[in-house]
């Protein structure tokens, strides 16, 4: 049965009779509290969201070894979060990371509501550290009704929230295999009208590989403040300082020889370790965000930031200095009112991106600076504008229709050669506005149950990275992407609020696909293929086991965490598939798209009992993974087995502790996460981590 008879079954279902409608929306019982996401800016509770979104919180993120997000964001079913070298992440939203041989693309990043994501198409997901990260929301597919261009997903990232009417400082060491070091301090306050928290944290790391050591050093400062009682306003500083070493691709021989290797010299090419391969950068972000309510109705949202970077990198061949400066905004005005007795919500606003690099590429002579290559200029200026509506209908249901429209253009001056080639020295591309609209229709069965279906559209330019790589030259037939997704959903809790699950499926055409390949050189370039379509089936479960119930708390005392045992699993079914794509004469029409797997597997338990021990056991699989286009070579699916306990209790009212240890890969598995894909050489392989342990211990006080 195809996907759109599917979609008709749905709205065909039969309807219970109408019950009675207030303009709240969350005015029906609910038996225990529900999330309220802020994707699509709804703010609407998850099981009346008609879109497939993944939430992580910090209880989530603390079941796992707190020196990488990894595996946290690897429990979403949909979502993969790979690292090729230490931080050096990839991500991945319903799709293939052809278009991501480094850094985060095709998938717009948030930080509390700022644009994280670079005017240019990139995201240096790598400059976050897991402590700062408070919450995660991702929505997965096309998005581009609210969050601009992008066919692959939207990842929304907030701090941790400061509780009203308290102070605390706390610090934290940990330590573990491979030469893991890790220490922060945080200190936070909150009143009734503000709140203040500043955060810095430290890790060092010797590595698995040769040639894979890291240093990052992250500063976060949140201020939040009422200015009156209409007006509300927040200041985030972030500062990140990161260097961390580049060990480079494997052979499979070399891969299953010694996995902790670097990339050797070879007769023809030296290796990383010889080139000194790594990656350094500075950041700063300074966003300010302000927040009007006219009435009750009508409120004004305004987000406007600046930062700047400074980027130093020998690769292989070249050795790379960037600067950049980067500023925008994002405005968003909500009007909520009620529609023959139903509730209507609209919004709209727009989004401004621009930025100016001065990019310099030399030659690479062992980790020092060489002769000049080329030294470009680079301007950027991206933006959208959207509307959306969302309205109350009749038995229940909920339509969401909205749209967005997107621009882009990209300049670049090649000053090196201003002087012997004064007519040809610039380049400008600028891609043709697009129109990405999104349908979609709820319907609430009951408080336990609700159901989707939603019709989206994306468009995907090409990054900066993809146009200008680091071969000195500039793609200029490269085309943006664009598709259409077609999605079903249904969410419900069972069994007394024991049980919670999801189920959605899509299918997704896209057109002028972006893949890549390497170099004999290690340059990454890019081209686009003809057709893919990309269906799949995403599916989430937790319940209790066995729960024990939260002693009653004292009048304005924050409810303890109830406890128990605890069982939750995803998993996600993959079929993407190449279409008309032909390469090197090779008819490769059906393939499998490159980068990808048909299953992945994530699940585990979270046992907590009232004397504050706990202990998270947990286990994750990946089928294997096409590494080429012909479909020729693949990496072996694995299974890996992890753990982490402790011991978190709040002693006298004030000390807070935490004491912890867990163990990654317990069988010392031997695998490969993030491989380098249609690679020269056949270098696919970047081995992860062997087995590895990790202890730790945090201490608060909190008055």
């Amino acid at each position: 049965m195809s996907f759109r008879y599917l979609l008709l079954l749905l709205l065909a279902l039969p309807l219970r009779p109408a019950r009675a409608q207030t303009p709240a929306d969350t005015a029906r019982a609910v038996a225990l509290p529900e999330a309220t996401v802020t994707g699509y800016g709804q703010q609407l509770p998850l099981r009346r969201t008609a879109a497939a979104i993944g939430v992580l919180d910090a209880r989530i993120i603390e079941q796992f070894n707190p020196a990488a997000l990894t595996q946290a964001v690897n429990t979403l079913p949909g979502v993969r979060l790979e690292e090729r070298a230490t931080a050096s992440y990839r991500l991945s939203i319903r799709g293939s990371t052809l278009r991501s041989p480094f850094g985060v693309r095709n998938a717009k990043v948030y930080y509390n509501g700022i644009p994280f994501t670079e005017a240019s198409g990139s995201t240096p997901l790598n400059l976050l550290d897991p402590a700062l990260i408070g919450r995660l929301e991702v929505l997965k597919g096309p998005a581009g009704s609210v969050y601009g261009a992008g066919t692959g997903g939207v990842a929304l990232f907030s701090t941790p929230e400061v509780a009203a009417g308290s102070s605390r400082v706390a610090a934290g060491v940990a330590v573990g295999s491979y030469g893991l070091r890790r220490a922060s301090i945080t200190a936070e306050t909150g009143g009734a009208t503000s709140s203040v928290r500043a955060q810095y944290t430290r890790q060092e790391l010797d590595g698995y590989r040769e040639q894979s050591a890291l240093r990052r050093d992250v500063f976060a400062l949140d201020v939040r403040a009422v200015a009156s009682p209409k007006t509300t306003l927040a200041v985030h500083l972030l500062y990140t300082d990161i260097n961390y070493q580049l060990p480079g691709g494997l052979t499979r021989a070399q891969f299953e020889a010694d996995p902790r290797q670097a990339r050797p010299s070879t007769a023809t090419a030296p290796g990383t370790v010889a080139q000194r391969a790594a990656y350094a950068s500075r950041y700063g972000l300074l966003g300010l965000t302000h927040e009007y309510r006219f009435s009750d109705k009508l409120e004004l949202q305004t987000t406007l930031y600046g930062s700047g970077t400074a980027i130093q990198t020998p690769f292989l061949v070249d050795y790379e200095r960037n600067t950049a400066l980067g500023l925008g905004g994002r405005t968003a005005l909500s009007y909520r009112t009620s529609l023959a007795g139903r509730v209507l919500r609209l919004q709209g606003g727009g989004e401004y991106q621009g930025s100016f690099a001065d990019a310099r590429s030399y030659q690479n002579n062992r980790g020092a600076v060489g002769a000049l290559r080329y030294n470009d200029e680079i301007t950027t200026s991206t933006g959208f504008a959207f509307a959306q509506a969302d309205y109350s209908l009749p038995a229940d249901f909920l339509l969401t229709v909205a749209a967005s429209y997107n621009r882009l253009r990209y300049r670049i001056a090649r000053v090196s050669n201003a002087a012997t080639q004064p007519d040809a020295y610039q380049f400008s591309r600028g891609f043709r506005p697009e129109i990405s609209p999104r349908i979609a229709l709820l319907k609430e069965f009951s408080p336990a149950l609700s159901a989707y279906a939603s019709v989206s559209t994306g468009f995907s330019p090409p990054t900066i990275e993809e146009i200008r790589p680091s071969d000195a030259s500039l793609n200029r037939a490269l085309q943006a992407e664009r598709g259409a997704s077609y999605e079903l959903g249904l969410r419900g809790r069972a069994f007394a609020n024991r049980l919670r699950y999801e189920l959605n499926a899509f299918d997704f055409r896209l057109r002028e696909t972006v893949v890549s390949s390497t170099t004999d050189q290690g340059v990454v370039v890019f081209r686009n293929t003809g057709r893919t379509t990309q269906r799949g089936l995403e599916a989430a479960v937790s319940g209790w086991l066995w729960r024990q119930a939260a002693p009653l708390a004292s009048p304005g005392a924050t409810p303890a965490p109830e406890t128990g045992l605890r069982a939750w699993g995803s998993y996600a079914y993959n079929n993407f598939r190449f279409g008309n794509y032909v390469a090197d004469g090779q008819d490769l029409r059906g393939n499998r798209l490159t980068g990808t797997t048909p299953h992945t597997l994530s699940t585990g338990l979270d046992f907590s009992e009232r004397l504050g021990f706990y202990f998270s056991p947990n286990l994750s699989h990946q089928a294997s993974v096409v590494l080429n286009d012909a479909n020729t070579e693949r990496a072996s699916g694995y299974w890996v087995f992890g753990a982490r306990g402790g011991w978190r209790r709040t002693l006298a009212g004030h000390l807070e502790t935490n004491l912890y240890a867990g163990l990654d890969n317990a069988t010392d598995r031997n695998y490969s996460l993030g491989n380098d894909l249609n690679a020269f050489g056949r270098r696919y392989f970047q081995p992860a981590p062997g087995r590895s342990w990790y202890t730790g211990a945090q201490l608060g006080w909190r008055w």
